[in-house]
């Protein structure tokens, strides 16, 4: 899962967004499918993200720029966004803003997004059947991501935020070595 940090103004800035989708200019999905796109265009251009933190070129350079790179490949709603991330001096923090907004939209979802650890890779069949106990239990619309460590020898663990649930049989022979132990 993610591990971006997410300051106190990047969410102000991701509820912001989350206003313009509930002001019907443009739906919730079709922002974050404009922040991906315009995170991708960011990622992959190192000299972009250097020019737009540059605090010795000046607002109107950049603003050109964004028009020009952004142009015809995001909402113009996200073009204007992003030159007031530039304005406010808070493009550095346009990741975390598209991590909050995510997090955001995924509560307007009833989306829970949970780490899935088995020790062998998994059929569909049984992700599916994880899947689906997980969202009877937390009553939620489940996004799984799948790893395998075969440490864990068997069974599973499985991370939901803060939490996790270790039902692996490393963790069980740990338990019982302890307990033997005392």
């Amino acid at each position: 899962m993610n591990t971006i940090q997410i300051s106190l103004s990047a969410k102000n800035y991701a509820d912001a967004l989350v206003k313009l989708a509930q002001d019907a200019q443009i739906s919730y999905d079709d922002i974050y499918k404009n922040l991906e796109i315009a995170k991708e265009i960011v990622t992959s251009s190192p000299d972009l993200v250097s020019v737009l933190l540059n605090p010795t070129i000046d607002d109107n350079t950049k603003y050109a720029i964004i028009d020009e790179v952004f142009n015809n490949q995001i909402d113009v709603k996200i073009i204007d966004f992003i030159k007031i991330l530039i304005e406010k001096k808070r493009f550095n923090e346009f990741d975390g803003i598209v991590e909050a907004y995510r997090i955001e939209l995924d509560k307007i979802n009833n989306i829970k997004r949970v780490e899935v650890t088995s020790a062998i890779i998994l059929n569909e069949d049984t992700k599916q059947r994880i899947i689906n106990k997980l969202q009877n239990k937390l009553n939620k619309n489940i996004i799984a991501s799948w790893q395998t460590n075969e440490n864990i020898i068997g069974g599973l663990v499985i991370k939901i935020d803060d939490d996790v649930i270790d039902s692996s049989l490393k963790n069980k022979l740990e338990s019982l070595s302890k307990n033997l132990s005392l």
